[in-house]
């Protein structure tokens, strides 16, 4: 409902000391027309009255129409859900967001540390397309990676995106055309010499977390969650069932089992024994501190760190994940189907596998090339059976 009526504008009648006149009958200040304006008034969906006051009549009308039209688009926004600032939304967007695992609610924290930092102060409706164009092209002068960057931005649109969809703002200043490039990188793949130098730099305690990343393709946290019991020794399977801190597996994917090699698995028992000499029978991990205790992620970042710099060949960059990339390349090399190569990565599907290994499946231009060549021969020969054919019933 709206309406547009014209309106006296008063004020307070004020003596030489600046102080109101009251009115001796009433007891209330003495006040006088000063103006008239158009007062245009309209209730929103929620019950709500919103109310502005124009010198002219037609800027009262244009008000009224244009909220009236954006109401029947869908698009309306609250006046003061629009003047809300970027960060007072944040800090009610992540209270909906913790029912996430732990580890994605503090990367999203970290991530909302950087956008507050650039928008926090500004309100909701105010943020601009080349305001986020902007934003991201500083990211990356300051040093952080494409891939950071695109992934900071995408944090910002989702944060947006359901500012849309909460009606605080009408669309979304993250689009096409301001989107960061994705940042892509070839995961390096280690030599089986690199693979084994390493091994035997590491500390000994954390040496089998070498072996699990590098022969059976565990992530960091994975190797560092891995019971004793999730191992079966006898069969050869590895059983990932939680990671670091009895946290649950990133996907269901991940709880398939790992076919490992008999002499992998007598090395791993090996490793096992050592810490229960230590510990005893508190010795639950796989891989365990200098007393036997469960190891954490970062202990084992932190060494791989410290001894790839004797490697020789090893990129400075040169990260544990990459040893489960030197496991993908073996299984590819092996002449493993996507598929299976995809089951004993544990990804979810076989497009995750393709767009990170692809380039390492071998070259189809060549056999694409050959199964064409093929079907042509075929028909070669056939004209050439046939034209002999003909020949004979000439003779």
């Amino acid at each position: 409902m709206a309406s547009i009526q014209k309106h006296q504008q008063r004020r307070y009648v004020k003596d030489a000391d600046g102080n109101r006149v009251i009115n001796p009958e009433t007891g209330k200040g003495v006040t006088e027309v000063v103006g008239e304006v158009w007062r245009a008034r309209y209730t929103d969906d929620a019950g709500r009255e919103h109310t502005r006051h124009f010198k002219r009549k037609t800027d009262a009308q244009a008000w009224i129409n244009k909220v009236t039209a954006s109401m029947v688009r869908g698009d309306y926004v609250d006046p003061k859900s629009a003047r809300m600032t970027v960060s007072t939304w944040c800090a009610t967007w992540i209270k909906g967001y913790e029912v996430n695992r732990a580890s994605t609610v503090r990367e999203a924290k970290t991530h909302l540390k950087l956008i507050e930092a650039e928008f926090g102060s500004i309100p909701m409706s105010g943020v601009r397309p080349s305001h986020v164009k902007t934003w991201t092209a500083a990211l990356r002068a300051k040093g952080y990676s494409d891939s950071y960057v695109y992934a900071v931005y995408r944090r910002f649109a989702q944060v947006m995106g359901d500012a849309v969809n909460d009606g605080v703002i009408p669309r979304n200043p993250c689009n096409r055309k301001n989107s960061p490039k994705v940042g892509t990188q070839r995961p390096y793949v280690a030599t089986v010499e690199h693979v084994w130098a390493l091994y035997d730099a590491m500390p000994a305690h954390l040496a089998p977390a070498i072996l699990l990343g590098a022969f059976a393709g565990l992530r960091v946290s994975e190797a560092a969650g891995l019971r004793v019991a999730d191992v079966d020794f006898m069969r050869g399977f590895v059983n990932p069932v939680v990671q670091y801190k009895d946290a649950p597996l990133k996907t269901e994917s991940s709880r398939a089992s790992i076919p490992i090699p008999r002499n992998l698995a007598l090395m791993l028992s090996a490793a096992v024994e050592v810490a229960r000499d230590l510990a005893g029978d508190k010795a639950t991990h796989v891989v365990t501190d200098e007393l036997g205790r469960p190891s954490s992620p970062w202990a084992i970042e932190r060494a791989v760190r410290r001894v790839r710099t004797s490697v020789k060949g090893l990129p400075e960059g040169f990260r544990y994940h990459d040893l489960r990339h030197f496991y993908a390349s073996h299984l590819i090399d092996a002449g493993l189907s996507v598929k299976v190569v995809q089951k004993c990565l544990r990804h979810q599907s076989a497009s995750v596998t393709l767009n990170t290994y692809g380039h390492l499946f071998p070259d189809a231009d060549e056999s694409a090339r050959e199964a064409m060549a093929s079907v042509l021969a075929s028909r070669t020969d056939c004209q050439r059976i046939t034209g002999q054919a003909q020949a004979g019933d000439l003779r």
